[in-house]
């Protein structure tokens, strides 16, 4: 039996759409989640007179677990189809869903865009496309749910498909990229286990539709880059930074230069899970420790890569923002903190170069003074200190972020142009 290929998903769509009972339901009808889990939080759905949202509980017990810090049973957060497994980002209200998405470790790979056949098209179906297609998302599927809530009609889903279609291929999507099926996550049609009252729909159910998405190939074949996570000193062995390999590969006796200080080293050894490895790839998180780095050599939010193939360090870049939630305007030279792969440090915005319309991505406005939230934007940044970052188009992993300000995210962007620092 061939492994199967891991597909990190993201549930999006406007708030009252379905998306935590469509999640719930398919982590209950896979088996992802037991009769017995269901049941226990079935009763406490049921004590707080919320029976109907029993699906949805499933993940909003995570969520109280998250924020108490608890960890969580993984059986919750991942399920498998027939050829692939996958793990779910849970994007709950706006502002975690952008958290989530670009610091989140995990980075998502495929979004499932929920919309309720009921309501139809509303603001944030809207501004959560168009973040997914920001945020570098490839491929698209719409769940059109609540089928049972319009009796099941196909003319009605047609029309919403068609809707949905145009807006999708409005903002970027090409045709191929987009999935369309009709559910009913309450009732359980068209999900796991077969079309029940869909008679009429001859395409794949959910989970079919799931298992047709194809998993990122590993960037292997890419210069190595490994973003550090923290810097541990271990007695007898010295300095061991820990970090997950974004691209590339790293072996044993690798010459490797540590970014943006420029320090260089022999890799002594790589350890996961207290394992030695003989190599290290995309998606490995490792310790490894670099011959002659001493504790202040190396730092979180350090990159490292090969000596042939230096992390780049910005002087400034060229990115495209969206602005989530900001409580007045952000003007040029506004100084906020970016989130950028492990690093967080104050970048000034020396220029807005473009406004954006968010719904399409045309040209609204040259040189604007101010953007204000739902704008979307082109901006010139100048980092206030060194720091490694990557073009989104080379290195996605290191050519997203996002930018917090007052206890919040207030926007999100990726790194269109990199102007490296003169060695």
């Amino acid at each position: 039996m061939a492994e199967k290929k891991h597909i990190n998903l993201i549930f999006i769509g406007h708030v009252d759409h379905g998306k935590s009972t469509t999640v719930g339901r398919l982590l209950y009808d896979s088996g992802a989640v037991s009769e017995q889990d269901l049941r226990k939080i079935e009763a406490e759905a049921k004590e707080l007179g919320k029976a109907s949202f029993v699906f949805a509980f499933v993940m909003d017990r995570l969520k109280e677990e998250r924020k108490r810090g608890v960890t969580i049973d993984l059986a919750y957060k991942k399920f498998d189809g027939k050829k692939n497994s996958f793990t779910i980002i849970d994007a709950p209200g706006h502002k975690d869903f952008i958290k989530n998405m670009i610091t989140g470790t995990s980075q998502a790979d495929a979004a499932v865009l929920v919309v309720s056949a009921k309501e139809g098209i509303q603001p944030q179906t809207k501004e959560h496309a168009f973040l997914s297609q920001v945020m570098g998302i490839k491929q698209m599927v719409v769940a059109i749910n609540k089928m049972d809530e319009v009796n099941y009609d196909k003319g009605k889903y047609e029309q919403l498909q068609k809707e949905m279609q145009k807006l999708l291929t409005t903002i970027g999507y090409k045709p191929e990229q987009l999935k369309f099926v009709p559910i009913s996550a309450w009732k359980g049609d068209n999900i796991v286990k077969g079309k029940g009252s869909l008679d009429w729909w001859s395409g794949p159910q959910l989970m079919d539709v799931l298992d047709s998405l194809e998993a990122p190939p590993l960037p292997t074949d890419k210069p190595l880059r490994i973003p550090v996570q923290d810097v541990y000193t271990i007695k007898g062995i010295g300095t061991v930074p820990v970090g997950k390999v974004e691209t590339g590969i790293l072996k044993p006796n690798d010459k490797v230069i540590v970014m943006p200080g420029g320090k260089v080293g022999d890799v002594k050894s790589i350890e996961m899970h207290h394992q030695a490895l003989p190599q290290a790839v995309p998606g490995d998180n490792i310790g490894f420790n670099i011959r002659g780095l001493g504790k202040e050599d190396i730092k979180k939010g350090d990159v490292v890569g090969h000596t042939t193939n230096p992390p780049t360090v910005a002087d400034e870049f060229i990115a495209q923002i969206v602005v989530l939630n900001h409580p007045t305007a952000i003007p040029v030279n506004y100084t906020p903190v970016f989130h950028i792969h492990t690093a967080q440090l104050s970048c000034r915005i020396t220029e807005i170069q473009k406004k954006l319309d968010p719904k399409t991505g045309q040209v609204l406005e040259e040189n604007p003074k101010f953007i204000k939230t739902g704008d979307a934007a082109v901006v010139k940044v100048k980092p206030l200190k060194p720091v490694v970052v990557e073009e989104y188009s080379k290195f996605p992993q290191l050519g997203r972020f996002a930018i917090r300000d007052m206890g919040q995210t207030v926007a999100a962007g990726i790194i269109m142009k990199v102007t490296p620092k003169a060695a």
